[in-house]
């Protein structure tokens, strides 16, 4: 018998211990809608989780994978993760993943859509803006949040200064600078890929 409790005292100090790994103290996830219904976004609950594989290197090339500025171009409003998820949530705001479509399909934030940054100049129409004669008229361009794979990257930077050449109105995109390698490094949900 006292071996059995003994083995038993074990078996219970071996086993994985899980804690409330929250988003924040009150909030354990964040429920948003994609094209595929309603996603819930919670971090891993698994403190001793590690990224591995890409998401794990620290450094690239420089260049043409060179650290990014918080604020892209004048006028665009940094944000973390906190405030990405309120955009999320939020019917009237459009949250972009930047990356050309083979980095979108290892998969992204739930919720986002894909517009490359070699294609937002062309789809602005997707974000409230209105093609005319000229090409866009973004009187009613809706606020859009933009990321890429992390302060490395460049391409929602690109499309950010492109939108606003293009006459997108700088005061309504937002930069999550972070992107995913940070969304990853939380244990954030993942939709798509791998």
């Amino acid at each position: 018998m006292k071996s059995f409790l003994i083995a038993a005292a074990f078996g219970l100090c071996a086993a994985p211990v899980f804690a409330d790994v929250n988003i924040t103290p009150d909030m354990p996830w964040v429920t948003v809608s994609t094209e595929n219904g309603e996603v819930e976004i919670s971090r891993i609950d698994d403190p001793a989780h590690e990224l591995s594989g890409e998401w794990a290197r620290t450094s690239r090339n420089c260049p043409n994978f060179c650290v990014q500025p918080m604020v892209p171009a004048p006028g665009v409003t940094p944000i973390g993760e906190l405030e990405l998820l309120n955009m999320l949530q939020d019917p009237d705001t459009i949250v972009v993943d930047s990356r050309v479509a083979a980095d979108h399909e290892t998969g992204t934030i739930p919720g986002a859509i894909s517009i490359p940054y070699n294609e937002a100049t062309d789809r602005l129409d997707e974000l409230g803006c209105e093609l005319d004669f000229d090409g866009f008229d973004c009187e009613a361009a809706k606020p859009v949040a933009l990321f890429c794979n992390g302060n490395w990257c460049g391409q929602s930077p690109t499309a950010a200064r492109r939108m606003i050449e293009a006459g997108y109105p700088a005061d309504k995109i937002h930069y999550y600078r972070g992107g995913m390698h940070a969304w990853r490094m939380l244990g954030l949900t993942v939709t798509g890929g791998s």
